[in-house]
């Protein structure tokens, strides 16, 4: 649409001229017209940010963003809700079955949640608002995943264990220690006991089986020989022998030691002479299996009552040791 025009009369020549405004007021017009614009407009804010209280266009914006994410780590976190009941059933049965089964101990409950709380957790989360839905949604996913690798290692422990099951009939601690004749006899149970040496009642961690010193002494099963004490009191002379799976046995004072720590030893290999070392009343082998580092019984596993025969088929007959004689004091 064309600008109208002002006209103005020219008394001289009687004509309409067009009036032409000057420039500068042309300008301070337009000044003017911007003044009243900004003015309209603060006092329109004002009255829509603070006499009416509503929020603005641009917070308005970043609200419905900060609600679409909300929503986003709502969903992350109901779906790490069942991821988080998954690995703790897995957790639960890999120590209450799988774990269990090959005598292997259960996980402690700081070694699954190591690194969750370390030294630079804060460090790795500073940057994050404290308690932001942000920060505890990426901490909580971290913890899963440091909790599902944990897992997923223990399960690889498991697996390489299961496929040596087939040698664990030959580490379980299952045959007499001695030579099962008349020579020995089945002097003290386990458990509890009045103490032969002190007296009072104490806790007997073994079984003992009366004999007279030199006799031999074999391996109850496949495993490594984890010590060999030369001591003179308590258990005296003693050889540990870690057979895997969870178990271990301890044959103590003994007269002589014929293995090393460190040497591997099968069942039946002969291992010391038995003999009278340490507090002890009279000559004895004391016996003891050790399942997942407690004292079990050890007339659970091995059978004095086995034929001679299948013994001897089962272990390499050593004959007694030369030069030793032993008579009991007490039993």
């Amino acid at each position: 649409m064309a600008r109208s025009k002002k006209y103005r009369l020219n008394r001289e020549t009687l004509v309409y001229e067009v009036v032409k405004d000057p420039r500068h007021r042309r300008l301070w017009s337009f000044l003017a017209f911007l003044l009243v614009s900004a003015a309209l407009y603060v006092l329109y804010f004002w009255i829509y940010a603070f006499v009416l209280g509503l929020p603005q266009p641009k917070s308005l914006i970043l609200e419905r963003r900060n609600a679409g994410w909300t929503a986003r780590y709502e969903m992350m976190n109901s779906r790490m809700d069942g991821y988080e009941q998954s690995l703790h059933s897995l957790a639960q049965r890999d120590d209450d079955v799988y774990r269990s089964v090959f005598g292997m101990m259960e996980i402690p409950q700081e070694v699954r949640n190591s690194g969750i709380r370390g030294a630079g957790s804060e460090e790795r989360y500073r940057n994050l608002p404290d308690s932001s839905l942000l920060r505890s949604t990426v901490v909580r996913m971290d913890r899963l995943t440091k909790q599902a690798y944990i897992q997923s290692k223990s399960f690889d422990e498991v697996l390489a264990l299961a496929l040596k099951a087939g040698d664990m009939t030959l580490c379980v601690p299952s045959i007499c220690p001695m030579y099962p004749d008349d020579k020995i006899r089945y002097a003290s149970s386990f458990g509890y006991r009045i103490d032969p040496k002190w007296g009072g009642l104490a806790r007997h961690t073994g079984i003992d089986l009366a004999t007279d010193i030199g006799n031999p002494v074999y391996a109850t099963g496949n495993g490594t020989v984890e010590e060999v004490v030369n001591g003179v009191r308590g258990y005296g002379k003693y050889v540990v022998i870690d057979h895997g799976f969870g178990y271990k046995t301890r044959y103590a004072h003994l007269h002589n030691i014929v293995v090393v720590r460190g040497q591997e030893v099968k069942r039946g290999q002969h291992i010391a002479y038995s003999g009278n070392s340490g507090k002890s009343t009279g000559p004895h082998l004391h016996y003891e299996v050790m399942y997942r580092n407690n004292y079990v019984n050890p007339m659970n596993y091995l059978d004095l009552e086995i034929p001679l025969l299948d013994y001897e088929n089962m272990v390499t007959i050593v004959p007694r040791e030369e030069g030793t004689t032993g008579r009991s004091k007490r039993w």
